[in-house]
């Protein structure tokens, strides 16, 4: 044998394992690709169905939200009615009222202050004037003060 069939014999040895490499790894790879492409068909055949649960939760989530917008502007439709009620009896009857109730409180208040100058001394209870209580004879000093 001769050098150039020895370097022939070497490169057909490297090259047979070579190939035999490369058959390993393409199998793998195949088998890789089986795998993944099952593993699509799987994930394709339990993501369609949450999909469309989805699609059906966003389609009720939608129904619920325009009920939702109904009820708001009848809402906002009541308040401004409410609104414009209130505005109309308080312009209607308030000014009214608010005379009535100073007059019954002038009316109260001349009756009762003179009450207090007829009855002098007959009362024990005490009247509480901005956070403290004054005594009966301290009061009547006070309210002779204010008049004078």
């Amino acid at each position: 044998m001769s050098g150039g069939e020895v370097a022939g014999i070497l490169v057909a040895v490297f090259w047979a394992i070579l190939v035999s490499f490369l058959a390993v790894a393409l199998a793998r790879v195949a088998q890789t690709l089986k795998a993944t492409t099952k593993l699509v068909a799987d994930v394709t055949d339990q993501a369609v169905p949450l999909l469309a649960d989805a699609s059906q939760a966003v389609r009720s989530a939608q129904t619920q939200i325009d009920r939702v917008d109904a009820i708001a502007s009848d809402v906002q439709e009541v308040t401004s009615n409410a609104s414009a009620l209130s505005t109309t009896v308080a312009s209607t009857f308030g000014g009214p009222l608010v005379k009535v109730a100073a007059f019954g409180y002038g009316v109260r208040r001349a009756l009762g202050g003179r009450k207090e100058e007829d009855v002098a001394g007959t009362s024990d209870r005490r009247t509480v004037i901005v956070g403290r209580t004054v005594p009966a004879a301290r009061r009547k000093r006070n309210l002779r003060g204010k008049r004078d």
